[in-house]
């Protein structure tokens, strides 16, 4: 597969993240748009260190997809726990945690 063809699938991925993030305000949207762009940093990682011969990358996508897995766990922990509390996922809702 051509470098610059992972390039433009991945600032696609990325860019689709991003619109998530800032025009959605529902919680799950969020979580995954997040998601997204941490996969899409993730196959960038895989195709520098594919066409460069480095596993320098590989090892990146390691920690990167560590840390997804624990964004996934508490993440859901904390949407699960406002659901029960406010029974919405619209994060226009929670103002609770405000300081």
């Amino acid at each position: 597969m051509d470098l610059s063809f992972s390039i433009w699938i991945s600032m696609a991925m990325f860019s689709i993240g991003i619109i998530g993030v800032l025009a959605k305000r529902n919680a799950l949207i969020f979580f995954l748009s997040i998601e997204l762009m941490l996969n899409a940093s993730n196959l960038l990682f895989v195709a520098f260190a594919n066409q460069w011969g480095n596993q320098i990358g590989l090892i990146w996508v390691f920690f990167i997809l560590v840390v997804a897995a624990a964004e996934a766990a508490v993440g859901l922990a904390i949407i699960i726990h406002l659901f029960r509390s406010k029974q919405v996922v619209d994060v226009d809702q929670f103002n609770e945690l405000k300081g």
